[in-house]
């Protein structure tokens, strides 16, 4: 009996899954919505009553019956690099001339796609199943969103296919959907999304996939690795993608000659209005894999591909005022206050000024006429003001000598453009300081993650990074989602972080400049935080791996009264400011001036834990093999890092290797 009730819904699964397909990819549904929703109804009512079939691939499993807690940061396989950009068909010739340079003799054929302008993701399947999901991040490590990105129902959660396989793509958001996340928002009250890459990258962050799901996101998959095998050229992979089920951008097309590259730039920078979603140029892809592998790539881009952009798009408006905002890192950026102007299908109402000499280089001033460009569709920036259509009612705009928001003394450093609030209790940045400063490579504070800091910091009770050690239970369980147990934990989890050593502190601070690295170096040579409070910027200079910059930043920091004050408030609560002794003497650094690469899974180690144990003994982790890694450690599943190390000649050591490497001293 059982057997055929599960066949039943295994069946249900299938016709559903199909259904899916034939609606969310090949646009060719072949049922009403109607007969659709019965189907999902059938299937829950069914895995209702026999919950021992459910699996987590399953079409009702789409979105979790939990908000997440957070985000966890995790490595890619291999680094998900940006693309170089050109803009004339000048600069996309010297594109070719630089592939012929490396490959004269061959003959190059190019793919070309539409360049999406959404958000890059890296998806795995294992044994035919839709795994995991992570955001590009900064190209090494990015956010583990899974949850999220299973609600995408153009995503097939299980495909024909048993081996490992890794694909990346863009999600993005279709105009559709943005215009009515927006109609929602201006009711509620909200602030609205900018453009439709913001919408799509701040919905896939959301913590609750509920949530997510009635963003109605979309995706175009463009690339495919398969564990173990070779890669395929660029036209092989979108076909191969599109035979196992998954939704690739059909305005795509295998180009023979530059020539034709030109003709499809040409054709959809015409067209690009009848799209439904937001592009902003095309991609030009080498095809053959073997040209693609003898042309390799830079640190930072791929040699192989670049990203040919469309027209910037302009209008023109007047300047009504222009105000100051303070982002997260403190740096204050001008904003003009428009005329509101449609532009790209968009209202625009605002407009980065970028910093005080780019206001001063076009002698830009409130109530000027001015011609604003959208490039990509982000926030547009002033081309040029209209001088001769001034009346002489224009105001000359004076950028503040102290933070708007907190009042405090803002920093220029010689060589920037940027003016800075280095507060790191000023509002305005109070909610990220606060999540640098529990994050795992800080303080470690689990349990302060987003939807927490989000609480503290709008309903006031933490006005001041200090002020968590000041948190009582009541405080905490007068919030959403905090009972007694989950408060008490975070409560001990604050109370333990006191203790950490003092690199974590300074790192924790959030000086500009000063990672963890820096940090380490600091609290070794420093041995107590308050030595860094009367330290000259010469005495820095000296100490290896801190140069000028550094050194700048690290006095200006400790000479603002705020962050004295908050320094001795944090002392006040406990929290330790000496570096680690043993016998009156540090550790000697074992692995002082090692490199590490780390690829494939520990069993014993965490990624980040390793990484965070090599660096506290001296030694440095470094993304990419290269002649000058001095170790590669290999877990399970290790790829082609290790390859490489073998025929460089690198150590290679496997984990028990490493851990005995590892155990080497005392700390």
């Amino acid at each position: 009996m059982n057997h055929s009730i599960e066949e039943k819904i295994s069946h249900l699964r299938k016709t559903i899954e199909d259904h899916e397909k034939k609606y969310y990819i090949d646009n060719d549904p072949q049922i009403s919505d109607y007969e659709f929703d019965m189907l999902i109804k059938e299937l829950q009512e069914m895995e209702r009553r026999y919950p021992e079939f459910v699996v987590p691939e399953s079409p009702t499993q789409r979105v979790g019956e939990q908000p997440l807690d957070g985000f966890v940061s995790v490595s890619h396989q291999t680094p998900m690099l940006s693309l170089d950009n050109c803009y004339s068909l000048t600069e996309l010739k010297s594109f070719e001339v630089r592939l012929k340079k490396i490959i004269p003799e061959e003959k190059i054929h190019f793919v070309a796609e539409l360049k999406i302008d959404g958000l890059g993701i890296s998806i795995t399947y294992k044994e035919g199943k839709f795994t995991q999901a992570i955001t590009r991040g900064d190209g090494i490590r990015g956010d583990d969103v899974t949850a999220n990105v299973k609600t995408i129902k153009s995503l097939p959660l299980v495909i024909d296919d048993n081996r490992d396989i890794e694909i990346r793509g863009e999600i993005f958001l279709p105009f559709s959907s943005f215009h009515q996340i927006n109609t929602d928002r201006q009711s509620l009250g909200e602030p609205l999304f900018v453009n439709p890459r913001n919408a799509a990258a701040g919905s896939i962050r959301l913590l609750d996939p509920k949530e997510v799901t009635v963003r109605n996101l979309d995706l175009f998959l463009y690339t495919i690795d398969i564990t173990g095998e070779d890669g395929l050229d660029q036209w092989e992979s979108l076909m191969l993608l599109k035979g196992l089920g998954f939704k690739i951008n059909p305005i795509s097309q295998p180009c023979d000659t530059l020539d034709d590259v030109v003709s499809f730039h040409k054709t959809w920078n015409e067209r690009r209005d009848e799209l439904g979603y937001d592009v902003d140029g095309i991609v030009v892809k080498v095809d053959s894999k073997d040209q693609r592998q003898q042309l390799g790539s830079t640190a930072k881009f791929p040699k192989w591909a670049i990203s040919y952009k469309f027209p910037a798009r302009q209008a023109t408006t007047k300047i009504n005022d222009i105000i100051i905002q303070v982002g997260r890192t403190g740096a204050l950026t001008p904003v003009a206050v428009l005329e509101p102007v449609k532009l790209s299908g968009i209202t625009i109402s605002r407009s980065t000024l970028h910093n005080e000499d780019e206001i001063r280089r076009k002698d830009i001033r409130i109530g000027d006429q001015v011609l604003i460009e959208r490039s990509g569709d982000v926030i547009p920036k002033v081309v040029s003001v209209m001088k001769e259509r001034r009346t002489g009612k224009e105001v000359e705009f004076v950028f503040p000598k102290s933070c708007p928001v907190c009042a405090s003394t803002i920093f220029k450093p010689e060589d920037e453009a940027v003016s800075r609030c280095f507060n790191p209790s000023c509002p305005a940045k109070l909610r990220e300081s606060l999540l640098h400063f529990a994050s795992r490579r800080a303080m470690n504070i689990e349990g302060l993650g987003e939807a927490l800091v989000n609480q503290l910091h709008e309903s006031g009770i933490v006005k001041s990074i200090p002020d968590l050690y000041s948190l009582h239970l009541q405080d905490l369980e007068n919030l959403e989602r905090m009972g007694p147990k989950s408060s008490r934990n975070l409560l001990d989890e604050i109370e333990r972080s006191k203790t950490n050593e003092l690199f974590r502190l300074i790192f924790a601070l959030g000086i500009r400049f000063v990672g963890e690295r820096t940090a380490q170096i600091l609290a070794k040579h420093f041995r107590n935080l308050e030595s860094l409070f009367f330290v000259s910027g010469d005495t820095l200079k000296d100490i290896n791996d801190v140069g000028p910059k550094v050194a700048e930043s690290i006095v200006f920091f400790f000479r603002q009264p705020e962050n004295r004050d908050l320094i001795d408030r944090l002392k006040l609560a406990g929290l330790n400011f000496l570096a680690k002794k043993e016998q009156g003497t540090f550790h000697k650094p074992v692995l002082e001036g090692r490199s590490f690469v780390l690829t494939g899974t520990l069993s014993a180690l965490t990624r980040d834990s390793a990484k965070e144990k090599i660096e506290s003994l001296g030694g440095r982790v470094v993304a990419a093999v290269s002649s000058k890694t001095d170790y590669v450690v290999v877990g399970e599943a290790a790829g082609s890092k290790r390859e490489k190390a073998v025929k460089l000649g690198i150590s290679l050591l496997n984990e028990e290797a490493f851990l005995k490497m590892l155990n080497q001293d005392n700390y």
